[in-house]
């Protein structure tokens, strides 16, 4: 077999970098329950006129077709694809077993999403995200929109992360502001606008005027509203001196401070009212969030989302809801590349146990399986060989204890302080910091 050549875009984490991120699922995880959210895993492919209703991503979606597929039988598999978000399979799934649910239905979902764009630093082909949604039936109240920050700020405050700070905007103040300018392509003149940082200022006001048909006046007003940013309501008053009026706007202005302001309340500094962030996806229609990480800015949002009213609706029947999405690979794919996390040890044993003769070996696997009862993980050594070796099996693997089994009694031994205790496999517990692998910032000595 020839060497395997690596494919850009899959990251496969070593046995380390795996223990952390599934320490990070633990606590993502652990978060949304306690806010009541279920969990929820849907297929992996969708029908692909399902996953193009979000937006301009036709070129993202990766095909799936049978290597041996029948040039003659039915073309079904040819219209399928891998899902690149999770909201919309989640829509979809809201829509097959409304009458199985309960409304509001509040869910979690964690898992792999492909999408084919470029790879780069933080951006993948393969990825995990974690994923919370509210729907309701026929209406949303708004104080949903004001939770969703509040759950995300918990769960990545619970991570040995850098700080955070969620930037949210309503859509209805961009859509209510440029009706009340005279733009009526609000949803490309939002296209537009979502890619200030990208191409700047006069790239979005070429923009705006190629695709909006907006004049420069029209153009320098738009970006008058994105350059208002502030920590609490008092965006509301920046909006107000810009002399634009519109029923929309006041809607989304008084929604945004309610956002703004109960974040507020909970953490702050965990929230900032930024009117250029946009969502460019054409299904939002209120609160929208992205999620900088503090010292990662140049990298883009680590956790975005948004409100959507008509994602989830078939004929009269709608399921408003709001979403919010950590990238869970893209945010450890950053700090793995900055070696900004570390890992007490690379396995999970905390205790190796020793093999005095081959013939004793029993004897060493009946300890193993003790302290396994006990929960502390064990695995018993590969080969009898002399005890320094053994030893050192356990250093270059990280173990913390080494066990030796004896005729009149056992013995452990921290092979990193050199201390050695009578110890029997029934009673001996671990300090708590060695029963698992720490997780930390590096550089913290976990």
């Amino acid at each position: 077999m020839s060497k395997p050549t690596p494919i850009s875009g899959f990251p496969e984490w070593t046995p380390a970098q795996r223990m952390i991120e599934q320490f990070v699922l633990d606590r993502i995880r652990a978060t949304f329950e306690l806010y009541g959210f279920a969990p929820l895993e849907t297929r992996s492919v969708e029908p692909l006129d399902q996953l193009l209703r979000k937006g301009e991503t036709s070129k993202e979606v990766y095909l799936l077709r049978r290597l041996q597929a029948d040039a003659d039988g039915p073309a079904g598999d040819d219209a399928l694809g891998l899902h690149f978000d999770l909201t919309v399979p989640f829509a979809r799934y809201v829509l097959e077993n409304a009458g199985k649910l309960q409304f509001p239905f509040r869910r979690y979902q964690i898992q792999k999403v492909w999408r084919g764009e470029r790879p780069q630093e933080g951006r993948y082909r393969e990825f995990l995200q974690a994923d919370i949604d509210i729907v309701d039936r026929d209406t949303l109240p708004a104080h949903y929109e004001a939770e969703m920050p509040l759950v995300i700020g918990d769960a990545l405050r619970s991570l040995p992360i850098p700080p955070v700070r969620i930037q949210v905007n309503n859509r209805k103040i961009c859509e209510g502001f440029y009706r009340g300018i005279g733009l009526t392509d609000t949803e490309a003149a939002l296209r537009a606008v979502d890619k200030l940082d990208k191409i700047g200022p006069a790239g979005v006001t070429e923009l705006l005027a190629s695709t909006a048909g907006a004049s420069e006046a029209q153009a320098k007003a738009v970006l008058s509203l994105a350059e208002i940013s502030a920590p609490d309501a008092s965006f509301a008053d920046a909006v107000r001196g810009l002399g634009v009026s519109d029923p929309l706007l006041d809607e989304g202005v008084a929604e945004l401070a309610a956002v703004v302001e109960t974040a507020a309340a909970h953490a702050p500094g965990l929230c900032v009212a930024d009117l250029r962030i946009a969502r460019g996806l054409d299904y939002y229609t209120g609160t929208v969030y992205e999620t900088q990480m503090i010292g990662y800015e140049r990298f883009g949002s680590i956790c975005s989302g948004g409100r959507y009213d008509n994602l989830a609706s078939s004929g009269n029947v709608r399921f408003p809801g709001v979403g919010i999405s950590i990238g869970v690979t893209r945010l450890l794919g950053l700090l793995f590349g900055a070696e900004a996390l570390s890992v007490s040890r690379s396995v999970p044993t905390c205790v190796l146990v020793a093999v005095t003769a081959e013939e004793e070996r029993p004897a060493s696997d009946a300890v193993a399986a003790a302290l396994r009862s006990r929960g502390v993980p064990t695995e018993v050594s590969p080969s009898a060989v002399k005890f320094g070796k053994q030893i050192r099996y356990a250093e270059r693997r990280g173990i913390p204890y080494v066990w030796f089994p004896g005729a009149d009694g056992d013995e452990v031994k921290d092979i990193r302080s050199g201390e050695q205790v009578a110890a029997s496999a029934g009673e001996w517990t671990p300090p708590r910091a060695d029963l698992k692998p720490l997780v930390g910032p590096a550089g913290t000595g976990v």
